[in-house]
């Protein structure tokens, strides 16, 4: 599906007026792991923390856990301007990065991450069953496997059936592109193993919104190896998978309108 640029410049301004006036509350650095396991290293302590950015005057508010990009070699945590003052709760997530580790450390700690934020949300007023999950490029990849490979969340107690939605930007579909680099394997060799969100395609998932930028712009295949996996799920029966295309949008600047979709598809698949 194409999304054209002046329907996002519309889709910007609408959503601009309906800017909330509810108080917030930004909680820094909460470590999602057990810091006392005398197993977890320094870097995991340091890494595996989340800032929590609360409304302090909604009842049961939804939730979005928020994954940033930089290709699992860097990037930090941060509150999307986009998404504050929404009348809902972000979690920013930062996780281990290579070469400090390598896979499947990096979605390891996103499961540790959505796992803490679905056990505590509530006791900040949010609602455990209102939990969506997102990110950009290496965040997108991480949204994926979360909600595809049910194995991650399994070993919190979870499965991805329990979350609300999951809106990935950009994110590959076939093994990520660092994984590889650790396998020596080509940026440009396709590889489908345990670490490609391509090798878990489920029929039944959560609401899931696949959004990439234009094809002629993006990195490398990104749009064809997601619109790929979105045909293929769609043949398998899964109604619950969409995908958009954000014409004249570049891999790096997609997430910004990018982010306005995801508010949208919470408001429509919130309770």
């Amino acid at each position: 599906m194409k999304v054209y640029y002046l329907f996002i410049l519309i889709s910007l301004s609408i959503t601009e007026l309906a800017v909330s006036q509810t108080p917030y509350t930004l909680l820094e650095n909460i470590s999602y792991i057990d810091t006392l396991d005398e197993s977890v290293t320094d870097y995991a302590k340091e890494r595996c923390r989340l800032d929590l950015y609360v409304p302090t005057a909604v009842d049961s508010f939804a939730t979005v856990v928020w994954f940033h990009g930089g290709g699992m070699k860097f990037g930090n945590k941060f509150i999307p301007e986009q998404l504050q003052e929404k009348g809902i709760a972000v979690a920013a997530v930062n996780y281990r990065l290579y070469p400090q580790v390598k896979a499947p450390a990096y979605i390891e700690d996103a499961a540790a991450s959505i796992a803490y934020i679905h056990q505590h949300i509530e006791q900040y007023g949010g609602d455990p069953d209102q939990l969506f999950v997102s990110g950009h490029s290496a965040g997108g990849y991480l949204t994926t496997m979360i909600g595809l490979d049910t194995t991650y969340l399994a070993a919190h107690g979870m499965h991805p059936d329990q979350l609300a939605g999951l809106v990935p930007f950009s994110g590959h579909s076939i093994t990520h592109m660092t994984v590889r680099e650790e396998m020596d394997i080509g940026p440009l060799e396709v590889k489908v193993d345990q670490y490609a969100p391509l090798a878990h395609l489920r029929k039944k998932t959560p609401p899931l919104l696949f959004i990439t930028g234009d094809r002629e712009l993006e990195l490398w295949g990104r749009y064809e190896e997601t619109a790929y996996m979105w045909r293929m799920m769609r043949l398998m029966g899964n109604e619950q998978v969409e995908l958009m295309e954000l014409d004249g949008f570049n891999h790096g600047n997609m997430y910004i309108p990018a982010l306005y979709l995801l508010l949208e598809f919470m408001k429509e698949h919130g309770e």
